[in-house]
């Protein structure tokens, strides 16, 4: 790789988190690259059970911006026979029950193998257990984006609207939101219809705005059954909640 040149990172697929014995490492994973994020330090021991629960509402903590981004999807990496992984999800679904349960919860998927650093990253990310767990975390994650897109569809409360329309899209993530009306919850679109856009910049900049406003954008795989219904509604969708 030449220093200083430029590659694009693609979409949003995942993050990983890599749990070691002293440390946590959150990683974000793009379709093309994954990025470093950020490094926490355990401060004390692991059989400390105050500094473990602080230790570990400190990832979570850091976790928190990039779920509301609208990536669901996380991949749990600690050693192999480290139970690391196992006491933090314990320590979610003790603590933070709404990281796990409904429309908005995360999925969290588990495996063995060091996520420390980029070249043991980049190490796990030719392996087909990893690729494997990250498409079936993500798809986990689309599917119930989905059914909330379903139930969107089938609800009589006109204040939960879908659009499809990319300029009437565009007008409601661009507009003023007003309390009491609908606003943009979650901008979902197949990765073929951002391939395919003849309108790259406007949905660049839809996106990029969107993204500044924290409405939770989601690029789903084309052939993934949650693509294949999202293109059936022409390959881009906003959900909307009031204000």
């Amino acid at each position: 790789m030449k220093q200083g040149r430029r590659h694009k990172r693609g979409y949003s697929v995942a993050i990983l988190l890599g749990l070691e014995e002293n440390r946590a490492v959150l990683w974000r994973v793009f379709s093309s690259v994954v990025k470093h994020e950020k490094t926490i330090q355990l401060d004390g021991a692991r059989n400390d059970v105050k500094a473990l629960y602080n230790f570990h509402e400190v990832v979570i903590n850091a976790l928190r911006p990039m779920l509301k981004e609208g990536v669901r999807s996380v991949v749990l990496a600690s050693p192999v026979k480290s139970n690391y992984a196992e006491n933090f999800v314990g320590h979610v679904q003790s603590h933070h029950a709404w990281l796990t349960q409904g429309v908005n919860k995360v999925s969290f998927s588990e495996m063995a193998g060091s996520a420390d650093t980029l070249p043991k990253v980049a190490a796990l990310a030719k392996n087909a257990a990893f690729r494997r767990i990250i498409s079936e975390t993500a798809s986990a994650e689309t599917e119930t984006l989905i059914g909330l897109l379903e139930k969107r569809l089938n609800a009589s409360n006109q204040d939960m609207l879908v659009l499809y329309s990319f300029k009437e899209i565009e007008e409601l993530v661009f507009g003023q939101w007003k309390s009491g009306k609908p606003k943009p919850e979650y901008l979902l679109l197949t990765d073929g219809y951002l391939a395919g856009s003849r309108a790259k910049n406007r949905l660049h900049r839809l996106m990029q705005v969107a993204a500044n406003r924290s409405v939770k954008t989601r690029i789903v795989d084309n052939e993934s059954s949650a693509g294949i219904r999202l293109a059936q509604l022409g390959g881009i969708v906003l959900l909307t909640a009031l204000a």
